[in-house]
């Protein structure tokens, strides 16, 4: 009897366990090791699931019927709050939580690991061998890393790969929809609303509540404001703390100062039309997002692979993280029926490295006209991605990918 082939997944988040369930599915041994401690959390991540997701989703026999909000419109409000451009694109919309929660009731609970992470891994011609942060060891044929934008596992790899500042930020929150005045309610909730001040894009939309709720009432709006931020100067700026303390890619919620959020909504009084002005003043506590974006130029080292946003971290316009995160697992799964896993994994690299270049490039010109700064080529792509109607109608779509 052939020996069952054995997994390690270093990173428990939406693309650990899409590969976790994947590969399990096709007969491996799999376990999953995610270096936080306690349950993780979207931290007021609202996330479009696309089609391409449900459709993976459903063919691993996971519950979709009641996955996010159904949404069928989109509008653009101007300065003064009247509706300039109207669309139908129908999507579902959701939380982050709620997309996690049926992956991770999916996985076996006994073979997924909190509170241990990867400190480095060696391997041979017939096996892989990992190093955990408790000092244990664990021996597999593969090791797929999906450990995110800080990567242990691209680190190792690629340690000259680093994510690049986009030259903006994202101001975001989750809002409890009885907490929406009515007025605004019947304008906004139902639908995916843009306010475009110069420069600048604010939107909105509807997502599942806590506990994944979607009765009326019990749901969430997700906000997102993205604005300039000179990376020498503001975003320093905005990342510093009360103990004068510059932190490094994001800053926890709670240690934003008080000047940075009083500026952001002062510029909403100044900026965003009346309906996005109210949204603001019902904020209690602002997330804080710089927006980066990461390519790495290789996905397969020997019997190592690298897979979602520990390989390709696209601005979130495209709204294609999780819906490539369930590619890349699939991708990975099949090339992995074969004998040989190093040839297998370079054939998977072959597949998923010009889908995720394509998906960076398609981000970077859907942003160029937030950066702070632009180059020539960026001023360019501007003038053609900026227009309101480009944003109503190419902001978290696919098509460009069956193009």
């Amino acid at each position: 009897m052939a020996k069952q082939r054995r997994a390690v997944v270093i990173g428990g988040s939406m693309s650990g366990l899409l590969a976790g369930i994947m590969l399990t599915r096709r007969g491996w041994d799999v376990d999953i090791f995610e270096r936080v401690g306690s349950e993780l959390s979207g931290r007021g991540a609202g996330i479009v699931a696309q089609a391409e997701l449900i459709t993976r989703l459903d063919a691993l026999g996971l519950d979709t019927s009641d996955l996010g909000v159904a949404m069928t419109t989109r509008q653009i409000l101007d300065r003064d709050g009247r509706t300039t451009a109207t669309i139908v694109c129908p999507q579902v919309l959701t939380a982050w939580e709620r997309v996690y929660r049926v992956l991770r009731d999916a996985f076996p609970v006994q073979r997924y690991h909190r509170g241990l992470g990867l400190t480095g891994f060696t391997q041979s011609g017939q096996s892989v061998r990992a190093q955990l942060s408790d000092g244990g060891m664990v021996e597999a044929d593969v090791l797929v890393g999906a450990d995110g934008l800080r990567s242990t596992v691209r680190q190792q790899c690629l340690p000259d790969v680093a994510p690049l500042y986009a030259g903006y930020v994202a101001w975001r929150a989750l809002l409890p929809e009885r907490a929406i005045p009515p007025a605004i309610h019947r304008e906004l909730f139902e639908l995916m609303t843009f306010c475009l001040p110069p420069g600048e894009q604010c939107l909105g939309y509807p997502v599942a509540g806590p506990a994944n709720e979607l009765r009326l009432g019990q749901r969430r709006y997700n906000v997102v404001w993205y604005r300039p931020a000179d990376e020498a100067t503001e975003l320093p700026w905005l990342l510093t703390d009360d103990k004068g303390v510059t932190h490094s890619i994001s800053i926890p919620p709670p240690l934003i100062r008080p000047d940075p959020i009083a500026a952001m909504r002062a510029a909403a009084e100044r900026l965003l039309a009346p309906q996005f002005r109210e949204i603001v003043r019902l904020i209690d506590e602002p997330i804080l997002q710089p927006i980066y974006d990461l390519e790495s130029p290789r996905l397969a080292f020997g019997r190592v692979a690298i897979l979602g946003d520990a390989a390709f971290v696209a601005r979130p316009h495209v709204a294609a993280g999780v819906s490539k995160a369930a590619d890349d697992a699939a991708a990975l799964t099949q090339a992995l029926d074969g004998d040989d896993v190093e040839s297998a994994l370079r054939a998977f690299e072959a597949r998923r490295l010009p889908e995720g270049q394509k998906i960076i490039e398609r981000a970077r010109h859907l942003g160029a006209y937030l950066q702070a700064t632009q180059t020539a080529e960026e001023r360019t792509r501007s003038e053609r991605h900026s227009i309101p109607e480009a944003v109503l109608a190419e902001t978290a779509v696919l098509d460009f990918l069956h193009a």
